[in-house]
């Protein structure tokens, strides 16, 4: 090889123009190699907003619904993946496209684990129920609140209706992976005065835990042991099915 090419490898962004490395961050916010390649375990993080049919404004930090797509159905074809965790600090964002990646996440047949860092806020709460098993920092938090529509609204009791069956989605899908029931769901939902001149409920780590919506407080460490853990039952059982708590 060349001086000048051992020199244009050292210094990818020569002339101002970013490697494909340092592009891939910017448009997918990881590198090619996240984690050690050898790993059997695949990181899924879902930080800011969730970005769904509309597309948002350059500023925002989004996660992308079309990038996660394809990873979680490779996660599922790929036999060197055995579990996934699935990291998230997101505000929360369009919730037909939350409500899919949960649904897609609660799908997987290989043993999955969330762990909530800094806020599982809106729609954020299914994806962080979705898994087998979840965490949360004690300094996290989730916010649960009605579902809200933004835009020009034409025929609004046809669209309350809409908002209603949207909202019961919601409400049956975390009922049935958490430990939660819908009336306490429904109660943190609706409550006033919680939030400032809003309804809902601001749950901290501990409360989230206690209302049994997640699993246990806990972080990375304890996330990596249980999913080694349900890795570990799964082979014991021929390496088949999806771990049932």
């Amino acid at each position: 090889m060349s001086k000048d090419n051992d020199q244009e490898q050292q210094n990818p962004q020569k002339d101002g123009n970013p490697s494909s490395l340092v592009q891939k961050i910017q448009q997918l916010g990881q590198t090619s190699v996240p984690q050690n390649p050898d790993s059997n375990i695949h990181i899924l993080p879902i930080i800011g907003q969730i970005e769904g049919h509309v597309q948002l404004p350059p500023k925002n930090k989004t996660t992308k619904y079309e990038h996660l797509i394809p990873q979680i159905i490779a996660i599922e074809q790929n036999p060197k993946i055995e579990g996934l965790i699935v990291l998230l600090n997101t505000v929360g964002g369009d919730v037909e496209a939350g409500l899919a990646i949960s649904e897609m996440i609660a799908s997987l047949s290989k043993p999955t684990v969330s762990i909530v860092l800094g806020g599982g806020h809106s729609i954020g709460v299914p994806i962080a129920v979705s898994t087998n098993h979840s965490f949360i920092a004690e300094t996290a938090t989730m916010t649960i609140h009605p579902i809200r529509l933004t835009g020009l609204v034409i025929g609004v009791p046809q669209t309350f209706e809409y908002l209603d069956k949207m909202q019961e989605r919601v409400i049956n899908f975390v009922k049935r992976h958490s430990n939660i029931s819908e009336e306490k769901f429904k109660e943190l939902m609706f409550e006033k005065g919680n939030l400032t001149r809003d309804i809902g409920t601001n749950v901290v780590g501990t409360d989230a835990v206690k209302y049994g919506l997640i699993d246990e407080i806990g972080g990375v460490k304890e996330a990596m042991e249980k999913l080694d853990q349900y890795i570990k039952e799964n082979k014991a059982n021929n390496g088949g099915g999806q771990v049932i708590q």
